[in-house]
């Protein structure tokens, strides 16, 4: 299909204090080589011209509306822009920009549910700044479950996925205290969590027969009981619900026995019981190709998986990888589900 046929990708700025702006940039420099497919930004166009003239890019920034971002992308990176305007001071955080912040994602989310764009690719946000003005969730994944919620008029689970070439992993619970995992996890939860992603690797993935292993909690999950008891009384449960539905789940299984290759051959995803423990394999494997991916949504969005790096922003150091990788995966999805 030729580009001019194909709704735009949307990606919101991030925290304009971040290398959000930088690695944006530099996807878009590597349009031709990476061929990646057309996307405009919701950005302030002043701050990203200033970021580019920082980091000695020769890009010009269009202003533009998303009907008109596939015909200006080879020359520019179109813009749309944001109502709140930004203050650019690379590597340093502003409560004041919050609102542009908030606004990018907020406009990204309504862009594709109304079908103005494919796909949403979200820069890295800080939370700090954004709690400081009154951001109330835990973080971009959370935010952009209400927002669907909202839309469809009923509750939306938005599921984390960390997708690298050689491994996807899950977390059940994500953004909270490791103390408070233990209390907050139970067996509905898992099987919720990797009943979507299931559902997800064969809408999204085209997996067919998604496999699926569990890890368990404690070390050696639990070693029979020896070494804490959630793996035999939440885990295996979860477990044994996913297969009597017809999912293929195995587990609980040893953490550290989960990632060589050997194991990864086995299965399509790890479902894993904390943040920590999905997020170390995939960014130690590739973390310059590892993408951030929301299940659960009724649109696709995915992220770099990293963050902010506000030392480096405006540096020229950051590189644009993982911004790369997520706007290609992006367009794969959002093209999978379409077709």
């Amino acid at each position: 299909m030729p580009k001019s046929d194909i709704r735009p990708l949307v990606v919101s700025c991030g925290d304009p204090s971040g290398i959000g702006p930088d690695v944006i940039l530099g996807a878009w420099t590597r349009r031709k080589t990476a061929a990646l497919s057309p996307f405009f930004v919701l950005a302030d166009p002043e701050l990203m011209t200033a970021r580019a003239g920082a980091l000695g890019l020769n890009v010009q920034i269009l202003v533009t509306r998303p009907e008109t971002a596939n015909e200006s992308f080879e020359a520019g990176l179109p813009v749309v822009p944001l109502d709140n305007c930004h203050t650019h001071a690379p590597g340093t955080p502003l409560p004041e920009n919050a609102p542009g912040v908030i606004e990018a994602i907020e406009r990204a989310a309504a862009y594709v549910l109304s079908g103005e764009a494919s796909a949403v690719v979200t820069a890295p946000i800080a939370k700090k700044p954004l709690y400081e003005a009154g951001f109330a969730h835990p973080g971009h994944t959370e935010f952009l479950g209400e927002l669907a919620s909202t839309h469809e008029g009923h509750m939306v689970r938005p599921v984390m996925m960390l997708a690298g070439p050689d491994l996807r992993t899950v977390p059940v619970t994500v953004h909270i205290p490791l103390s408070r995992v233990p209390f907050e996890l139970d067996s509905a939860a898992i099987v919720e969590v990797a009943t979507i992603t299931a559902h997800d690797l064969r809408r999204r993935f085209a997996i067919s027969a998604p496999r699926l292993a569990v890890a368990g909690l404690n070390p050696h999950a639990g070693e029979g009981g020896a070494l804490g008891l959630e793996d035999g009384a939440i885990v295996r449960p979860a477990v044994d619900a996913l297969v009597s539905s017809g999912i293929d789940a195995c587990g609980p299984l040893p953490a550290d026995t989960m990632f060589h290759p050997a194991a990864r051959a086995t299965y399509d995803a790890a479902i894993c019981m904390y943040h920590d423990q999905a997020l170390i394999p995939a960014k130690a494997l590739a973390f310059d190709e590892t993408v951030n991916v929301t299940l659960g949504l009724p649109f696709v969005r995915t992220s770099p998986d990293h963050g902010t790096a506000f030392d480096i922003a405006g540096s020229g150091r950051a590189r644009p990888d993982s911004m790369v990788a997520a706007l290609k995966l992006a367009r794969r999805l959002a093209d999978a589900e379409a077709g």
